[in-house]
């Protein structure tokens, strides 16, 4: 499967495995990157967030309390019922069941000014995370932020962390959106990008 991405069967799969595939409730990997990633956003409060592969919904909720806003993005039909009940009580969060970047909402997503994609990059080939980009630039606000989280460890995935980070950021930059962030840890790496105007 190395350089082709996932398909949404293959994540269907993982979800009806196991409720929690990569343990994001009981995970102290999973609870550190979260708050580094909410710590990276820059606004006190978004208006409005898109979050692309939000899975089972643990970190959704997280943003949500900080955002005016949701739209979350899964392609997994079994997680996003388990991100809906998780979310039932936030009448500002939605949902959506797509595939990225074929199936990006993008009329759903316009005018929002924060996009968190967590540790999906690199579950996508290089020219699917080029077409991603210009999905989540054309969606974003000029005064807005991109934050990415990946995983940097070894995969069998299409990308490696870095490879994916590396992709995505060259293609938003000729768009004119560049890191203003960048923090590494030992296992993952988060990156922020700004429009050129605000950077």
């Amino acid at each position: 499967m190395k350089g082709e991405s996932w398909t949404p069967d293959t994540f269907e799969a993982l979800f009806r495995a196991s409720p929690d595939p990569w343990r994001f409730e009981t995970s102290p990997y999973e609870h550190e990157k979260l708050a580094h990633l909410l710590a990276c956003i820059p606004h006190a409060r978004p208006r409005f967030a898109v979050e692309v592969g939000c899975a089972t919904g643990v970190g959704t909720r997280m943003l949500a309390a900080r955002c005016g806003r949701v739209l979350a993005i899964d392609a997994s039909a079994t997680a996003l019922a388990m991100a809906r009940r998780r979310c039932r009580d936030m009448g500002h969060v939605s949902f959506v069941e797509a595939f990225v970047p074929g199936g990006y909402p993008a009329s759903r997503a316009a005018g929002c000014d924060l996009i968190v994609l967590s540790e999906l990059l690199y579950f996508l080939g290089r020219d699917d995370i080029q077409r991603l980009a210009a999905c989540v630039t054309d969606s974003v606000t000029v005064d807005g932020a991109l934050v990415l989280a990946n995983w940097t460890g070894p995969t069998d995935t299409p990308c490696t962390g870095d490879e994916a980070a590396g992709h995505f950021i060259a293609a938003c930059r000729e768009r004119l959106w560049v890191p203003d962030l960048t923090e590494r840890t030992a296992t993952y790496r988060i990156d922020r990008l700004r429009h050129v105007s605000q950077s």
